[in-house]
């Protein structure tokens, strides 16, 4: 059963009397065996980021593919502007700008280059390509590099230039699928920083994540789907009270001897969620607070400093460990739906 802190009026049919730009009706499709996407609905309102959350295989990638009409759902159907994705895709499409996680790009071309191949693919009028241009590069941080070949690009650079071209056209709806995957942390500041712009401007926007802070410092509302289905949605501070008593403990790893420890040890040691990530350890604590002197204790025990160490309640990552009994990466690598 889906865990929701909101009204189905809210969810499906308006708010305050406002119609959702996006409703996803009960999609299903099934790959063979594999249920990708489970009875999936939510609804995302005009100037509204809203964030589609869940580990690498939840679902996330398949539901996107559906709303932009490149993949057909077994049943459901998406709305975009009161416009059915299944009976008219294209029309769907000319709404939206859509950035996938995989990259786009030619990379013998410039990054003005690439803006302006695609900007013709998109028709967009030939009086206002040189225009759109200069805009998207001065959003995107290019504006310097406009005329250097892609192939020599940063991982981040790609990033945003990709961003940069679902953003032809000037579209009002936006999705943006994991566009922080494999980048620098100025790179993602950036990236976030450009997505809450646009939502001030007016864009409303779908982002996917696997990262639970990006979709914190972005959206008011989420929805968070594993294996396939939406467990929770709602407000973000109301889907946060479902963690219950759950909390993070964050350590730092700042000495060499604490960055050598063997994490694999550690899990079987503390029998709690642990993740090993940009120099530090997160443990996922179920009952809360009253279990970190024990996890502190096994900590001195191994070798780790304690200093920095700190005690955040309840967060997203907490939300999914009340809900799913693992931590949102322990998924990444157990494969299942896209």
């Amino acid at each position: 059963m889906v865990r929701t802190a909101v009204t189905d009026s809210e969810v499906g049919a308006g708010r305050g009397g406002v119609e959702p730009v996006i409703h996803v009706d009960a999609l299903r499709k099934r790959y063979g065996k594999t249920t990708a996407v489970d009875g999936v609905s939510f609804s995302v309102f005009p100037g509204e980021t809203f964030g589609l959350l869940g580990p690498n295989g939840a679902g996330k990638t398949t539901t996107m593919k559906i709303m932009c009409g490149l993949v057909q759902p077994d049943e459901g159907d998406v709305t975009v502007g009161g416009v059915s994705v299944r009976k008219a895709p294209r029309q769907v499409q000319r709404m939206l700008g859509v950035v996938p996680q995989g990259l786009a790009l030619y990379e013998d071309l410039t990054a003005h280059q690439n803006l302006v191949y695609f900007a013709k693919l998109r028709g967009i009028a030939r009086t206002e390509i040189a225009a759109q241009v200069g805009e998207i590069l001065s959003l995107t941080g290019l504006a310097d590099d406009a005329h250097r070949k892609v192939k020599g690009f940063s991982g981040g650079m790609k990033r945003r230039l990709n961003i940069g071209i679902g953003l032809l056209g000037r579209p009002h709806v936006l999705l943006l699928d994991e566009p922080t995957v494999g980048i620098d942390p100025q790179s993602r500041r950036h990236i976030l920083d450009s997505v809450r712009r646009l939502a001030d401007e007016g864009v409303t926007i779908i982002y996917t994540s696997h990262y639970m802070e990006e979709v914190e410092y972005l959206c008011r509302r989420v929805a968070i789907i594993d294996h396939g289905r939406v467990i929770a949605q709602g407000p973000i501070d109301e889907v946060r009270a479902l963690a219950g008593d759950s909390v993070v403990l964050r350590v730092p790893l700042l000495s060499a001897e604490s960055k050598a420890i063997d994490v694999e040890a550690l899990r079987r040691a503390v029998a709690v969620p642990v993740e090993a990530r940009s120099g530090e350890l997160r443990f996922m604590l179920p009952e809360g607070s009253s279990q970190v002197p024990g996890i502190l204790n096994i900590l001195v025990s191994m070798g780790v400093a304690l200093d920095g160490m700190t005690v955040e309640s309840p967060n997203l990552e907490s939300v999914f460990l009340a809900l799913t009994g693992k931590a949102l990466r322990d998924h990444e690598s157990s494969g299942g739906a896209a």
